[in-house]
This record gives C-alpha cells, sequence and structure tokens, in this order.
C-alpha cells in the first residue's frame, strides 16, 4: 500500500499460521456456513447500527447478519480467498469486505467504528499477540466505541494440541480489556454451533 505523506502505517504482525494456506486447501474447521447463532440472538432484540468492523472475517457469515441492521459493515481479513469466497455471496445491505492486517490498521479506519464485532479473531491469533489486539480494537472505535465479541474460552483442544483457536479464561480477559473498556454485559450464549456448547462466552464492551 502506498504511504501518503504525513501518515504512519504500524510495521505488520508476523502470523505463524498461514490462513492463506488454510483457505486454498480447504482446511477451514471453523467455517459453519452461517453467521454465530449467538450473534442471531442478540441481533433480534439489540440491532447494531452505525458503522462496524469485523475483524478475521473469514467467509464473511457475521458481516452479512451485522449488516441487516448496520449502516456499514467491513469485513477484514487477511486472506484473500477468504476475501474472494466472501465477495461472492449476495449483498444484504451495506457491507463490504477488505483484505488487510487488523494490526496495521490504515490511517482511514483508526477512530472510524461504532462497533467492533469478535468473533474469530482473537481465538485465532497467537496468544502473545492479545495486548496488540487490544490495542488495535481501541484504534479502530470512535470514543465510547463498543466491542461486541464471542469469546472462546475452551475449544476443546485434544490433549498434546496447542491451537488455534487458542482459549482464554475470564480472568485473563478481564486483565487485558480492563485498562480501556468497561464491561457492560456478559452472558453465556443459548445457542451456539454444535459442539461449542458451555465453551464460549458473550461480553458487550465499551471504550473508556
Amino acid at each position: 500500500m502506498e504511504r501518503r505523506a504525513g501518515e504512519h502505517l504500524e510495521a505488520q504482525v508476523t502470523m505463524p499460521t498461514d490462513w492463506e494456506d488454510r483457505y486454498r486447501t480447504g482446511d477451514m474447521p471453523w467455517e459453519k456456513g452461517a453467521p454465530h447463532p449467538a450473534l442471531i440472538d442478540f441481533l433480534k432484540s439489540n440491532p447494531v447500527h452505525g458503522r462496524v468492523l469485523v475483524p478475521g472475517c473469514g467467509t464473511g457469515h457475521d458481516v452479512r447478519a451485522l449488516a441487516a441492521t448496520a449502516d456499514e459493515v467491513v469485513g477484514l481479513d487477511l486472506a484473500p480467498s477468504a476475501i474472494a469466497r466472501a465477495k461472492t455471496q449476495p449483498a444484504v445491505g451495506g457491507e463490504r469486505y477488505q483484505l488487510g492486517d487488523f494490526f496495521a490498521l490504515p490511517p482511514k479506519m483508526r477512530g472510524a467504528f461504532d462497533v467492533v464485532f469478535e468473533h474469530t479473531c482473537f481465538c485465532a491469533i497467537d496468544p502473545s499477540l492479545r495486548e496488540k489486539y487490544v490495542a488495535a480494537v481501541t484504534s479502530a472505535l470512535k470514543p465510547g466505541g463498543h466491542l461486541l465479541a464471542i469469546f472462546y474460552l475452551d475449544p476443546g483442544l485434544d490433549p498434546g494440541e496447542s491451537g488455534p483457536p487458542h482459549g482464554v479464561t475470564r480472568e485473563e480477559l478481564d486483565r487485558f480489556f480492563s485498562p480501556t473498556f468497561t464491561l457492560l454485559r456478559e452472558w453465556q450464549p443459548a445457542a451456539t454451533y454444535p459442539g461449542r456448547e458451555g465453551r464460549e462466552t458473550c461480553r458487550l464492551l465499551q471504550a473508556k
């Protein structure tokens, strides 16, 4: 990407997982063919408006669910094949897809969003990058913006497996997010994908 005069772009973070290769080879256990059921439940009584960013959007199922109520939804992903697949789907509303690195957002995407929706990005990155993730969310949001998140507490890995996906405890979530976010609400999703029952938590947070 060409750098404009006066703009500062952060160095991209090296990912240990080759996500483009996973999409090209069809090694996509996270691809469920539908939005997360907990997101659908939430939107029924809490329609999301404004501008929304979905980092690690994959093929865009959650993006399209949010686009039914939001003014604009931007799905962001590192993998060109994920973005290409997302763009083949019929448009629902004001959604668009962009190839890019969440840890190196262009200046026009900083402070530009009312909501960041988290589903598959936090658990996919190496745990050493979680502080950078929080900083990236904060940089993307407008003052007082919201993070709506579905966090994987227990990915159910077999002994010896190291992920991704990577689990997280509620205590770790508090430690990472409490310095810059206020927790407004937490709940266990009543509906989820088969096999994930009791392994996730939903949180709604607001930037301080």
